[in-house]
């Protein structure tokens, strides 16, 4: 995390806040035609864990060829709409200085290459991830913030048109990641043989999955990237830039829980797939819980100190950026506890309500935000909006869930949400007691480490019960003793 926020530090000083800005609405652009490989990543990841959890090897490898095949076809797809509607978009509508129209079509061309090779990555990334190889995703997600390191040094290394030098070279390194991933999956998994057969059910039951999953995908692409865009009509590249920024904290933020998350996910729909719905529901319990009491270690410290550290890693710090942060993280707190509940409704397949309704939901945002800013808003407005939604989305996501799984509202109330309440306040409470000391306001050196343990205090009180409690303490003091062993 610390190396993509700093790699990001670096990129921005060597592009510039206006280059930076159109990076992130041309990558933002490119984004939007993935709805189609979002869709289908989420069926690839499914379909291969409900595989696994049902033994079926030989309906393991024909699934993984059906998928390799269907995202071969969702590349072409997507790279033909970025080459009409998206170049379209950029050459009449998109905003930027007109002497940057040539780096911003190269840029554009390199993006929709490097998507490519995201779209075709994605059923050996799945593979991974359903036979639980964590720490294989692991390591290749170390080395390639490393490369992202080599590529921002390389913009100052270099004395060419920086904006187009950046596409290049982030296309180079999706190329490298993309082959590891490949090469990993051949050497060890036999069922990633990719073996071309048309078998007309596997298609349909895939298409048919993903066609439900679509609107939901597209709607939640349109919510993230919208936005952007539509900052860009209002406010030109320079916005974009505090966006991006923004947008480089939440992911590097997100990415502490998503790790976590990650490793759960397979779990829950492998004892779905078993029978053991009790067992999925008590997992996804425990996901909601856990993925916000671990992001909340983070947050609060990145919100109370955001302008100070903001300082220390940009030096120059583009115009709103410090609220779009704040706004954004309390964001993806609200949606950290939605993830585990996206899991289980994906496990049972009966998608088709949750995304229609979630779905419209999320496409709500963006005529919202249009006509606040159109009425004179500031941009802060667009992220008070997303944030806002969450609230309600997660709520809806909650009751989906209830009606699917039968779940006991006071039982979740009890053993989550009652749980971090007490938590947060307890926190919150601590952070205010802190705040009337100048001295250790203005320290970061110092407040930071104290909101943290202060965080870790109140998990361990509040946060978790006692079966919960025993069982972290028993796993680190077997870490403990294994290493006093070496």
């Amino acid at each position: 995390m610390g190396v993509t926020l700093y790699s990001s530090r670096v990129i921005l000083g060597a592009l510039g806040v206006s280059d930076y800005g159109i990076y992130n609405v041309v990558g933002g652009i490119v984004a939007m035609m993935s709805f189609l490989n979002s869709a289908m990543a989420g069926a690839t990841q499914r379909y291969l864990s409900f595989d696994i959890g049902k033994g079926d090897i030989n309906s393991l490898q024909k699934t993984f060829s059906a998928t390799l095949s269907v995202h071969f076809l969702i590349a072409f797809i997507v790279f033909f709409l970025g080459e009409t509607i998206g170049l379209w978009y950029i050459n009449y509508k998109m905003v930027f200085p007109p002497e940057r129209s040539i780096a911003v079509n190269i840029v554009f061309q390199f993006s929709l290459l490097t998507l490519f090779l995201d779209i075709i990555q994605v059923p050996y990334n799945a593979l991974i991830l359903a036979r639980e190889r964590m720490n294989v995703y692991a390591y290749v997600s170390i080395l390639e913030a490393g490369l992202k390191l080599v590529v921002a040094f390389s913009l100052l290394w270099f004395g060419v048109d920086k904006l187009i030098l950046y596409s290049i070279l982030t296309f180079c390194l999706v190329f490298i990641i993309r082959n590891i991933y490949k090469y990993y999956c051949k050497r060890n998994f036999p069922e990633s043989k990719y073996k071309f057969e048309y078998n007309k059910s596997y298609f349909v039951e895939l298409i048919s999955f993903s066609g439900w999953n679509l609107f939901g995908t597209m709607s939640l692409v349109a919510k993230n990237q919208g936005v952007n865009m539509i900052l860009n009509l209002f406010f030109g590249t320079m916005i974009n830039a505090s966006y991006g920024i923004a947008m480089q904290v939440q992911g590097a933020v997100n990415q502490f829980v998503s790790n976590f998350q990650t490793a759960l996910n397979p779990q829950i729909i492998q004892n779905y797939a078993g029978g053991n719905k009790e067992k999925s529901v008590s997992l996804m319990f425990l996901g909601a819980k856990f993925s916000f009491l671990l992001m909340m270690i983070l947050v609060f410290p990145l919100i109370f100190n955001v302008e100070t550290i903001l300082k220390i890693w940009l030096g120059h710090v583009p115009e709103y950026t410090s609220l779009f942060i704040k706004i954004s993280l309390i964001t993806i707190l609200i949606d950290s506890l939605s993830g585990p509940l996206m899991t289980g409704i994906l496990a049972t397949g009966k998608i088709k309500y949750y995304n229609v309704i979630i779905g419209s939901f999320n496409i709500l945002t963006l005529p919202c935000s249009y006509i606040l800013l159109k009425l004179g808003f500031p941009p802060t407005v667009a992220f008070q909006i997303l944030l806002t939604f969450s609230v309600f989305s997660f709520l809806l996501r909650f009751f989906l869930v209830k009606k699917e799984f039968q779940i006991n509202i006071s039982d979740f109330f009890k053993k989550v949400f009652l749980r971090i309440i007490a938590t947060v306040g307890f926190l919150i409470l601590c952070i205010y007691l802190l705040s009337k000391s100048t001295f250790l306001m203005e320290n970061i050196f110092i407040n930071v480490p104290i909101i943290i343990l202060n965080a870790i205090f109140a998990i361990l009180s509040f946060g978790i019960s006692n079966n919960e409690r025993g069982h972290i303490l028993s796993i680190l003091r077997s870490k403990i003793r294994r290493k006093n062993d070496k």
